[in-house]
C-alpha cells in the first residue's frame, strides 16, 4: 500500500498509436521457404521493402512457427530469425506441451497470404474469421511492433486486465495499457497492478460463433487498441515496445472450454487451505499489539466470526522486513499473541515488502550481499530506491540463490518454535514501487556507498546477441520512442530502473511485468519448505498471467465509495472468469477514504460472497471494523453466517479451478446463458458456481435493485419460493425493501447444494471459526429445473494438505425427479460429519412446496435415497 494524492487522467501520449501517413510507408514483410508437416508450419518472412524505422529499427529477418498443438489450441509465434529479441523464459512461465495435432482435423485453421504477409485463424465447423491481420502491414522493429485484426462489428470482448473498466471492454477509441503499476484509487482507464494480455470474444451460443480467446504471451510493455477505422471497420491492434508476437489461440467453443484452454497454457490454479475462506481483518496504522488484541476480543464480543487478524508494516522494526517493533510489537509478546490465536483455531497473516533496507548492519541485507541476490546499477552497484524502510535495494528473483536467501529469511524469521508461526504472506508493493518519483532519485549515477568490499556488488556477465531470447543490445531502455500510456510519466517512474540487467543477462524493460509473478514463486517456495505437507497461503498484489499457480490476489489500493464497490463485482469477473485466478477479492469497505455506514453494510454483504474476503484501511483512513457500526455488524453477522454455510460449496468450486482450470468458483451470466444477448454486458451480478445467482444492490444508499433473470426455474435462496421464467429470453426483476443485511440471491433451477447445517440447529449458535464449521452435518438442497432433474457435487479433505491423493471425496448429487443418487470417491475421513436433512424444493405434494427429510446419511460411502417413502 501506498499513500498519494488521486492521479488525474493520464493524457494519451503524442507517440500512441502510429499515424495513418508513416503506417502507409511501412512495406510489411513477405513469406518465404514455407515448410509443413500434419501439425505445423515454419517460415521466413523477410522485410518487403525500404526499412520504415517508425519508432525503431525494423528486424530484417523473422520466422513464423505455427503449431497445432490440441485440437483446441493453435500456437503462432513470429520472432526474429536469429531468437535474440526477448522472449519469457520458459522457467517462468512454462510452455505448454504440443500434443501434435492433425492440421486436418483441429477446431482451428491457419492460413495466410504470403505478400504482404498476412495471417487468418478460422473456427473449422462455422469458417468463422476470428484474427485476421490483414488489413494493415506486420511492424517488427527492435522496439515497437505493431499487429492489428479485424473484429466483428461492436464485439464482446472481456479481458486484458488488470483494470477497474467495465467487464465487457468498450469497443471504440479505448485503450488498455499493460504495465505494472502502483494505482492508488484503482483509477478507470489507466494501468493497474497486473498485467494479463488475454481476450476472449463471444459471438454468440448454439453454433451462432461461440467463444474463443486469445492469449498473446508477452511482458513487453503495451497498449491494446479497441477501435474503428476511418472506414467503420472494427479493429483490435497491439502495439508493444519489444517481446516477439507470441499468439495463442484458444477455439473454446463454450466459455467454460475457454477458460480451461487458457489455464493448460499459463498453468492452473493453486488450491488454497479451507481456513483461507475465512474472514480477515487488517489496517494499516494499528498503534501496537494492544490495540490488535483489542480487535480480536472487539470481533468475538460483538459476535462476528474472525478467523485471521492480519499485520501491516505497523508490527516491523523501522519498517524493516523480518523484523518486529522492540516497543509497540515485542517479539516474545507477539509470538504469544499468535500462539493465543492457533489456541482459538484462529490464523495470523504478516506483510513483506520486496525492498530490503540498504543497510551494513541489518541481516537480511548484508546475508543478501554476500550471496549476491539483489538487482544492480549499470556501473555494478547495487541499485537503490526507496521504499517504507528508506533507502532499499531489490531482490533479483531470477537468480537462482535468491531464492535459497528468502527461503532461509523466511524460515528463520518464522519459525514454529522461536519465531513468529505465521499461517500465511502477503507480498505487497511487488511491481515494484519505487518512491523514487524519476529516474534522479538515487540514481546509478550515483557512488556506492562505504560499504565492505565483501558487500560491493558485481556487475552481471552479459552476452548480448547470443541467441538465448534475452532481449537485443544497444536499446534505450529508458525512453523508447514510442510511449505507451503509462499513468506516470516514463516506464522507470515510480518502479524499478528499465535498464537494470537481471542475473540471466535479461533487463528490466523486458521482464518488469514479471517482478511479482517470480516474487510470487520464490515465496511459494519458501512457505512449502517450511511446511512440507501443508498447502501454503500467499497472497500478492501485482501479477501476470499464470501469477495464481502461487498466490492469491486482491484488487489493489480502492476507495471507500460507492463507485469502488461495484468496481469490485466487475474486477471479480475479470480475474475469476477470465484471467484463471479464482481466489481474489477487493478491499471490504475500501482501503482509501473514510466508509460511509449504509456502504459498508452493503459491502460487508457483497464480500461474503466473493471468494478472498478482507476488511482492510490506510493508516489515513478512520478504523472500519465491522462492529463500528451496529448496522454495519448486523449485516456482519448475518452476511458470514450464509458464508460459513455455504464454505464447502466455496471450497468445491476451488477444488475444480484448481484441478481442470474451469471457472468453477465466479462466472459472468453469459457463461451459462450464451444465446441471451442480454446477458452479454452485464457486470453488477454473478454466479458462485453454477447454481447461485447474486444481484447486489449496487445504487449509492439503494434499498431496492432492478437486475436481469434468464430463462429458466429460480428459487429464492433464503425464502426457498419459486420463480418461473418459461417465456423465451429472461426479464428485468425489481425487488424493493432490501435491508442493509440483504441481497438477492437466486438458486437455478437443476442444481443441488451441499450445504452446513444453520446456525439455528445447534445450541452454539454461530460458528466462529472455519474449523468449527467443519464440524457441523450438511443439508442437501434440491431445486429441479423444468424438467424435474437437478444435480451437484461436493468436494472434501482435511482442508490444509499440500497432497490429499487417496484421502479425499469428490462425490456427485443427481436428482432424477423421485430419488435422490450420491456416487463418487469417498476417500476423506469426515469424523462422523453425514448429511442430517435433505430438503426439496418444489416437490408437488406438500403444502408448503417443500419436502423435509432428516436422517443420518453418512458420506462415506455412496447411497439411494427416495423421498417418497
Amino acid at each position: 500500500m501506498i499513500r498519494m494524492p488521486k492521479p488525474a487522467l493520464a493524457l494519451l501520449s503524442l507517440f500512441s498509436i502510429a499515424s495513418a501517413a508513416p503506417l502507409a510507408t511501412c512495406p510489411g514483410y513477405r513469406a518465404t521457404n514455407a515448410r509443413s508437416g500434419p501439425s505445423y508450419l515454419v517460415a521466413d518472412l523477410t522485410l518487403a521493402g525500404t526499412n520504415c524505422n517508425l519508432y525503431s529499427e525494423d528486424i530484417t529477418n523473422l520466422r513464423l512457427t505455427v503449431e497445432y498443438q490440441t485440437n483446441t489450441r493453435l500456437h503462432v509465434l513470429i520472432a526474429d530469425r536469429e531468437q535474440n529479441v526477448y522472449q519469457i523464459q520458459d522457467n517462468i512461465l512454462p510452455r505448454p506441451l504440443s500434443q501434435n495435432a492433425s492440421s486436418q482435423t483441429a477446431d482451428l485453421r491457419f492460413t495466410y497470404e504470403a505478400y504482404p504477409f498476412s495471417f487468418k485463424v478460422t473456427r473449422a465447423s462455422t469458417g468463422d474469421v476470428l484474427f485476421d491481420t490483414s488489413p494493415s502491414p506486420l511492424i517488427f522493429e527492435t522496439q515497437y511492433l505493431r499487429l492489428r485484426t479485424r473484429l466483428p462489428p461492436n464485439p464482446n470482448l472481456y479481458g486484458l486486465g488488470e483494470h477497474s473498466d467495465s467487464f465487457r471492454l468498450a469497443t471504440n477509441g479505448y485503450k488498455r495499457t499493460l504495465w505494472n503499476s502502483e494505482a492508488p484509487y484503482i483509477p478507470q482507464n489507466q494501468n493497474l497492478y497486473g498485467s494479463h494480455p488475454v481476450y476472449f470474444e463471444h459471438r454468440g451460443g448454439n453454433g451462432t460463433g461461440g467463444t474463443h480467446g486469445v492469449f498473446l504471451r508477452s511482458a513487453a510493455g503495451m497498449d491494446v487498441v479497441i477501435g474503428k477505422s476511418d472506414a467503420g471497420e472494427q479493429y483490435l491492434e497491439y502495439n508493444t515496445i519489444g517481446g516477439v508476437l507470441d499468439f495463442y489461440f484458444l477455439a473454446g467453443p463454450g466459455p467454460d472450454e475457454v477458460s480451461k484452454q487458457y489455464a493448460e497454457v499459463v498453468g492452473l490454479p493453486a488450491m488454497m487451505p479451507y481456513w483461507s475462506l475465512g474472514f480477515h481483518q487488517c489496517k494499516y496504522g494499528w498503534p501496537d499489539l494492544g490495540h490488535v488484541k483489542q480487535v480480536v476480543k472487539n470481533y468475538s464480543d460483538a459476535g462476528i466470526p474472525l478467523e485471521a487478524l492480519w499485520d501491516d508494516i505497523d508490527y516491523m522494526d523501522n519498517k524493516l522486513d523480518f523484523s518486529t517493533d522492540p516497543v509497540r510489537y515485542p517479539h516474545d509478546q507477539l509470538k504469544g499473541f499468535v500462539d493465543e490465536l492457533h489456541g482459538k483455531d484462529m490464523r495470523y497473516v504478516q506483510i513483506l515488502d520486496p525492498g530490503i533496507r540498504y543497510k551494513s548492519d541489518y541481516g537480511p541485507f548484508t546475508r543478501g550481499a554476500e550471496m549476491d541476490v539483489f538487482l544492480k546499477a549499470a556501473d555494478g552497484s547495487w541499485y537503490r530506491g526507496l521504499q517504507w524502510p528508506g533507502e532499499v535495494v531489490w531482490p533479483d528473483w531470477i537468480a537462482p540463490q535468491t531464492k535459497e536467501w528468502w527461503t532461509t529469511e523466511i524460515l528463520t524469521f518464522y519459525d514454529p518454535n522461536n519465531g513468529i508461526n505465521a499461517d500465511g504472506l502477503w507480498v505487497d508493493m511487488n511491481e515494484a514501487s519505487n518512491m523514487c518519483a524519476d529516474t534522479t532519485c538515487l540514481s546509478s549515477a550515483q557512488k556506492t556507498r562505504s560499504l565492505p568490499q565483501s558487500l560491493i556488488g558485481k556487475i552481471h556477465p552479459r552476452a548480448p546477441g547470443d541467441g538465448q531470447h534475452l532481449g537485443l543490445p544497444n536499446r534505450d531502455l529508458f525512453t523508447p520512442k514510442y510511449q505507451i500510456a503509462n499513468h506516470y510519466p516514463a516506464l522507470s517512474s515510480r518502479t524499478l530502473f528499465t535498464n537494470i540487467t537481471n542475473s540471466d543477462g535479461s533487463t528490466q524493460y523486458d521482464t518488469h511485468n514479471l517482478y511479482a509473478l517470480t516474487m510470487s514463486s520464490v515465496s511459494r517456495s519458501a512457505l512449502i519448505s517450511r511446511s512440507p505437507t501443508k498447502r501454503p497461503f500467499l497472497l500478492t498484489r501485482s501479477t501476470f498471467s499464470g501469477s495464481s499457480r502461487f498466490a492469491a490476489h486482491w484488487f489493489g489500493d480502492n476507495f471507500s465509495s460507492w463507485a469502488d464497490y461495484r468496481a469490485s463485482i466487475r474486477q471479480l469477473l475479470s480475474f475469476s472468469a477470465i484471467h484463471n485466478y479464482p481466489m481474489v477479492g477487493s478491499d471490504v469497505c475500501g482501503f482509501n477514504g473514510q466508509a460511509q455506514e449504509n456502504m459498508c453494510a452493503r459491502w460487508a454483504v457483497l464480500g461474503a460472497w466473493q471468494p478472498f474476503y478482507r476488511n482492510h484501511a490506510d493508516i489515513s483512513a478512520p478504523d472500519q471494523e465491522f462492529y463500528r457500526w451496529p448496522s454495519v455488524a448486523a449485516a456482519a453477522r448475518k452476511a458470514i453466517s450464509v458464508r460459513y454455510r455455504l464454505l464447502d460449496y466455496i471450497y468445491t468450486g476451488l477444488y475444480y479451478a484448481s484441478k481442470t482450470g474451469e471457472p468453477a468458483l465466479v462466472k459472468p451470466l453469459w457463461f451459462l446463458f450464451p444465446s441471451d444477448p442480454a446477458t452479454y454486458g452485464i457486470d453488477t451480478q454473478f454466479f458462485l458456481g453454477d447454481a447461485l445467482l447474486l444481484s447486489p444492490v449496487v445504487e449509492d444508499d439503494a434499498q431496492s435493485v432492478t437486475f436481469y433473470l434468464p430463462q429458466g426455474k429460480w428459487y429464492d435462496f433464503f425464502t426457498h419460493h419459486r420463480i418461473d421464467q418459461t417465456s423465451a429470453g429472461g426479464r428485468t426483476v425489481t425487488v424493493s425493501g432490501v435491508g442493509w443485511d440483504q441481497i438477492p440471491v437466486y438458486i437455478r433451477g437443476g442444481s443441488i447444494l451441499a450445504l452446513r447445517l444453520s446456525d439455528t440447529s445447534f445450541t452454539t449458535g454461530q460458528a466462529m471459526t472455519t474449523a468449527e464449521v467443519r464440524t457441523r452435518n450438511f443439508e442437501v438442497i434440491i431445486a429441479p429445473d423444468q424438467n424435474g432433474k437437478a444435480k451437484g457435487r461436493l468436494y472434501l479433505d482435511d482442508g490444509e494438505s499440500l497432497d490429499s491423493s487417496g484421502k479425499e471425496s469428490e462425490i456427485e448429487f443427481t436428482w432424477d425427479g423421485s430419488k435422490l443418487e450420491v456416487k463418487g470417491t469417498f476417500g476423506y475421513d469426515t469424523k462422523g460429519v453425514v448429511v442430517q436433512r435433505i430438503v426439496l424444493l418444489d416437490d408437488g405434494v406438500s403444502g408448503n412446496g417443500q419436502r423435509e427429510v432428516s436422517g443420518r446419511w453418512p458420506l462415506t460411502g455412496g447411497f439411494t435415497t427416495n423421498l417418497y417413502i
